[in-house]
């Protein structure tokens, strides 16, 4: 029947839902490379720059490989590549074919940090760098993260003018709300001591009516008796 038939489908749905994410699971928590925020890094000719790498794995890492790689519009090539043996060992550098590199980084106390220090810069060293990490006991999951390097001249300067001038604006808009705010204040307080005082010189007036009309209760002289 159509209706049963209905019924049986929903759970198979919800079986192989759960199923595919259990599979996903891993995946979502498996090793992760990261290189920063930035996409690309400039440094002056003739300088040194730090390449950053870091990864993570909520499954830890035996014997991890990792490797850099640098690609131009007509070079790749491998430049360093080395070994992590576990979280309590510092990385171990295989080979380079570059002597300006020399691996800058630490696996002890969580960091992770497979970072490359490249000396001595040409402009043949602008490309993308990438960082290659495999890790043998999540069945050598392989995962990356590219950075580029431009190497120029002379680092440009940052024009800030129209950001200083757009803080300025900001700063003097939020500057004259305060002071509304403030002399709002004052006024408001300014207002209510008028009105206690013109309250005040009501009930002292309102007193020295009744004294004068000799009403109960005031304060009027009393007469002397007069003498039979």
């Amino acid at each position: 029947m159509p209706g049963a038939r209905d019924r049986g489908a929903a759970p198979a749905r919800w079986l192989g839902t759960g199923l595919l994410g259990l599979f996903l699971l891993p995946m979502s928590l498996s090793l992760e490379v990261s290189v920063g925020k930035a996409t690309t890094i400039y440094a002056v000719n003739g300088t040194e720059i730090l390449l950053p790498c870091t990864f993570s794995s909520c499954f830890g890492f035996q014997d991890l490989y990792f490797w850099w790689s640098y690609n131009s519009s007509d070079t790749f090539r491998t430049i360093i590549d080395g070994t992590v043996k576990n979280e309590k060992s510092d990385p171990k550098v295989k080979s380079k074919d570059d002597d300006r590199i020399t691996l800058e980084g630490s696996t002890k106390e969580k960091m992770n940090n497979i970072s490359i220090l490249l000396r001595n810069l040409e402009f043949s060293d602008t490309g993308k760098y990438t960082c290659h990490v495999r890790n043998p006991k999540e069945k050598n999951i392989h995962h990356q993260a590219t950075i580029t390097l431009q190497v120029v001249d002379k680092l440009e300067e940052v024009d800030n003018t129209v950001t200083l001038i757009i803080l300025g604006v900001v700063g003097g808009v939020i500057g004259l709300l305060i002071c509304i705010l403030l002399l709002k204040k004052f006024i408001a307080f300014v207002i209510k001591k008028t009105q206690e005082k013109k309250k005040e010189c009501l009930m002292s007036s309102s007193g020295n009516d009744n004294t004068e009309n000799g009403l109960p209760g005031s304060k009027a002289e009393e007469k002397a008796p007069t003498k039979v």
